[in-house]
C-alpha cells in the first residue's frame, strides 16, 4: 500500500530569511534557541539569522559537529534549559538541523537518544510533545528541512536514524543568497548529496507516484546546475536551483532510500570526519550498476527515465552508462576519485558491512543487499 505525506510549510525565495519573525510566532516560539555550528558564524550567516529575528529574544549554540553527536545533544539542551527557550531555528546544513531534531526529542522526552532510533523500535516512542523546530538550511545537499528524520551518533558510537512524523520541522526557510560564495567543494559535496537522494529514492521500490514526480523534477534541476553552482558561488539561479533540488530530494526520500546510504550512514560511523555527501557520490555509481538488476527498475525502466531527465538521452539497463555519466560528472567537480583517496581500506570493510546490515535504509533498496553484494560495491568505489 502506498503511503503519501507532505506536511511541512516551505518558503523558498531570495530573501527569505527575513520570515523568520513571523513564522516563529506562528509555530508558538517566543525565544528560540538557534542551533548552528562555528563555521556558519565565521561566515556571517548567524549574523543573517540573528538580525531577521529583530527584537525576539533568542540564545545561540553553536558548537555543532560535522558529524553530530549525542553528547552535542546534551550540550546544546543544557543552553536550551538554561536559557529558557521554548523552541528551536535550526541554521546551517544536515548536521546543525539533525542536532536540533535531536535536542527536540531529549527536551521533552526522557533518554537516553538511543531509545528513540528507528532500529531500535522508538518511533512511535516520539510524541508530538517536541520541541518545534524551524529549519534554515545554509547549504544544498540535506534537505533536512523537509524531512522527518535525523542521524545522530549515539554514545555507543553507532550512527543512527531516528523517523517521525513530529521531527518534521514546522517551517523550512529556503534562502538561496544563505549559499552564495559557499566554497566550490562544499557545493559539489553537498550537490552530489542532493542529487543522490532524488536517484536514490525514485530507485527506490515503494510506490509513492508524487514522490517519483518530485525525485524527477529535483535530479533535472540538480545536474543542471550543480557545476555552474560550484564554479561561481554567486551564481543567483544555479544556487535557486540547487536549493530547490535539495528540498525535493527530501521530499521525494519519504519513499525511501537504499544501499547509498546504507553504506554512507555506517562508514560516516565508522570514521565521522568523513563527508556524507562526498560519500554519496562514491557509492552512488556502483548502487546503480547494483540496481540496474532489480525487477522493479527494469520493468519501470527508472534508469532510462533518470538519464531522460539528466538530459543523457537513452541508457543501456545495465546501468554502465548512468554510473559513468555520474563518475565523469564527480570528477568535473573535483571530488575525490574513490574511497582509497579518503583512507578507507579493506580492512574496514566489515565493520561498515555490520552498520550497512541493519541501517534504516537497507531494506528500502529495489534489491536486497547481501554481506557479499556490500563487500562488491565498497570494493568497486575503492
Amino acid at each position: 500500500m502506498a503511503f503519501i505525506r507532505y506536511l511541512t510549510d516551505i518558503h523558498l525565495d531570495h530573501g527569505a530569511i527575513r520570515l523568520l519573525p513571523t513564522e516563529c510566532s506562528r509555530v508558538g516560539i517566543t525565544r528560540p534557541l538557534i542551533v548552528t555550528d562555528a563555521g556558519v558564524r565565521a561566515a556571517g550567516l548567524l549574523a543573517q539569522a540573528e538580525a531577521a529575528l529583530g527584537d525576539l529574544p533568542y540564545a545561540v549554540f553553536d558548537g555543532t559537529q560535522s558529524n553530530p553527536t549525542e553528547a552535542g545533544v546534551r550540550a546544546a539542551l543544557a543552553v536550551l534549559e538554561k536559557e529558557g527557550c521554548d523552541g528551536l531555528i535550526a541554521v546551517g546544513g544536515g548536521s546543525s538541523m539533525d542536532l536540533a531534531k535531536g535536542v527536540a526529542i531529549l527536551a521533552r522526552h526522557a533518554g537516553p537518544l538511543k531509545h528513540y532510533a528507528t532500529i531500535e523500535g522508538g518511533s512511535p516512542r516520539i510524541t508530538e510533545a517536541v520541541l518545534p523546530l524551524i529549519a534554515v538550511p545554509t547549504t544544498a545537499g540535506t534537505g533536512s528541512e523537509v524531512a522527518r528524520g535525523a542521524i545522530v551518533i549515539v554514545d555507543d558510537g553507532r550512527k543512527l536514524g531516528f523517523h517521525s512524523w513530529h521531527l518534521m520541522p514546522r517551517s523550512a526557510v529556503l534562502d538561496p543568497d544563505l549559499t552564495l560564495g559557499l566554497p566550490p567543494a562544499l557545493t559539489a559535496a553537498t550537490g552530489m548529496d542532493a542529487i543522490t537522494h532524488c536517484m536514490e529514492a525514485f530507485m527506490a521500490h515503494a510506490v509513492n507516484p508524487p514522490a517519483d514526480g518530485i525525485a524527477l523534477d529535483g535530479l533535472m534541476r540538480g545536474w543542471a546546475h550543480i557545476e555552474r553552482a560550484t564554479q561561481n558561488g554567486q551564481d543567483r539561479e544555479a544556487r535557486w536551483n540547487m536549493m530547490s533540488a535539495s528540498m525535493q530530494g527530501a521530499l521525494a526520500f519519504q519513499k525511501g532510500l537504499g544501499c547509498v546510504h546504507s553504506l554512507s550512514h555506517s562508514l560516516g560511523g565508522v570514521n565521522p570526519r568523513l563527508h556524507h555527501g562526498t560519500l554519496n557520490a562514491l557509492f552512488l555509481p556502483a548502487v546503480i550498476r547494483f540496481n540496474a538488476q532489480a525487477d522493479s527498475v527494469r520493468r519501470e525502466r527508472r534508469l532510462q527515465r533518470m538519464a531522460q531527465a539528466m538530459g543523457l538521452g537513452t541508457c543501456d539497463d545495465d546501468g554502465n552508462e548512468l554510473a559513468q555519466a555520474v563518475q565523469a560528472l564527480n570528477a568535473r567537480l573535483k571530488l575525490p576519485t574513490g574511497l582509497a583517496a579518503l583512507g578507507v581500506t579493506a580492512g574496514d570493510f566489515d565493520r561498515i558491512i555490520d552498520g550497512a546490515m541493519v541501517d534504516h535504509c537497507h531494506k528500502l533498496n529495489p534489491r536486497e543487499a547481501s554481506r557479499e553484494d556490500y563487500r562488491a560495491l565498497l570494493a568497486q568505489s575503492m
